[in-house]
């Protein structure tokens, strides 16, 4: 397991930097973010993603399963920026009541729709939630890359480190994991990402279904946010590979995507 998924404000930092640094400007090519813009993040965690957001001004509101996660991001937020408009809400996105007037300019997903169930419903859902004009940003590890289950986060060595085991069928998987010694916790957890595991394909073909807007879309051959963890400079998916269904998203570390109401 890397140590920032142990030290959680390192990973707050390093989502603030990366946010700061990549997703606003991209999102920035096809939508102008101003003080006026209403953001909602789906799966905010401790919120780093939604700091950047607080300094161009913006009204955010946060929503996550973990509470605990919402108390650290409500601290560091107010350290961070005390005179700033967000609010964080441990709740299910599901039982948002869209009866309300509450709309969204602009609704952040970062590495989280990978982990939703039935997400062809909720890509249906999330229409409700937008304004008129409004965008969705998505960056996520398309499930063939070679972490794409998120094996990052195993506490033994060779299973941390090791790329595209997450594709063994689930016996041999579990078995593997079982064998070097991971948790059961920790096999949960990946039991459910290889239920939830998305490719690029699938989410685009949700995208035509739902009749959204496909703005801007991006193969990241080297993820823009690997040069906070590894050193790594960005890099986009060029030549024949990008050309190729199925066999790029084995060599898409990650997958930005905005897309839009018609």
């Amino acid at each position: 397991m890397q140590e920032r998924h142990l030290n959680r404000k390192q990973y707050f930092n390093e989502q603030a930097i990366s946010t700061r640094k990549y997703v606003v400007p991209y999102i920035e090519t096809v939508f102008p973010i101003t003080k006026e813009t209403k953001v909602l993040e789906i799966g905010c965690g401790e919120g780093g993603n939604i700091l950047p957001f607080l300094e161009k001004g913006c009204n955010v509101i946060g929503v996550d399963l973990n509470q605990g996660k919402l108390n650290m991001g409500e601290e560091w937020l107010n350290e961070a920026m005390p005179d700033s408009k967000f609010k964080l809400i441990n709740q299910d996105i599901y039982e948002w009541d869209l009866s309300s007037d509450e709309k969204f300019d602009l609704i952040i997903l970062r590495d989280v729709i990978e982990h939703i169930h039935d997400q062809d419903r909720f890509m249906g859902f999330m229409k409700g939630l937008l304004t008129p004009n409004g965008k969705v940003f998505f960056g996520f590890p398309p499930w063939y890359m070679p972490f794409g289950g998120h094996q990052q986060i195993c506490k033994k060595k060779w299973t941390s480190v090791a790329p595209w085991y997450h594709l063994l069928p689930m016996p041999l998987f579990k078995g593997l994991l079982k064998t070097f010694g991971e948790s059961e916790r920790v096999i949960e957890s990946l039991v459910e990402i290889k239920d939830t595991g998305i490719s690029t394909a699938r989410f685009l073909s949700m995208v035509k279904k739902h009749n959204y807007s496909l703005d801007k879309k991006t193969r990241w051959f080297i993820n823009p946010n690997y040069e906070i963890k590894f050193n790594l400079k960005k890099r986009v998916l060029i030549g024949p590979l990008t050309s190729i269904p199925f066999f790029r998203d084995f060599f898409t570390t990650c997958f930005y995507c905005v897309i839009g109401n018609k």
